[in-house]
């Protein structure tokens, strides 16, 4: 568990992982030691996975956005997990998560258009073994991601 300073370290971090720890000392008005240690502290229990970067992908041609909830077809040999691992390797599949209810898997897709996405359901999601059925929604905006 994480302590309020902590918290609020992680906090900067997550608004802009460039954040330097001088800047993030003056910002929570902390020694910038503290924030330093602290942050190797949570790096090292793996409280802080990894850092990376945010792209504009309407820039890269990824504008569009889709969610797509996947329902499971058990078939001899073949799990849940073998079948969320082969749809993760899919181009144009960004997260892939198991879920409960109805349908078993939720996946954050993006293409340049719905036509894209469209050709990326029928022609190779829906070959994937062990999919059963897809429900697409389109994303009009991200408000927070």
């Amino acid at each position: 568990m994480l302590d309020e300073k902590d918290s609020d370290i992680l906090e900067e971090l997550m608004k802009d992982s460039r954040k330097t720890t001088k800047a993030i000392a003056r910002e929570l008005e902390m020694p910038r030691a503290t924030v330093h240690d602290r942050i190797v502290k949570m790096e090292q229990k793996k409280v802080i996975r990894k850092y990376t970067a945010i792209p504009d992908y309407a820039q890269l041609g990824l504008g569009v956005t889709a969610f797509i909830l996947v329902q499971f077809e058990p078939e001899k040999g073949l799990s849940q997990r073998d079948t969320a691992g082969d749809i993760a390797h899919l181009p144009g599949i960004f997260e892939v998560h198991m879920i409960s209810g109805e349908y078993d898997m939720l996946l954050k897709v993006r293409g340049s258009s719905m036509e894209e996405i469209g050709k990326l359901v029928i022609d190779r999601l829906r070959e994937v073994k062990g999919v059963a059925r897809t429900l697409t929604s389109a994303c009009f905006t991200t408000v927070k991601e």
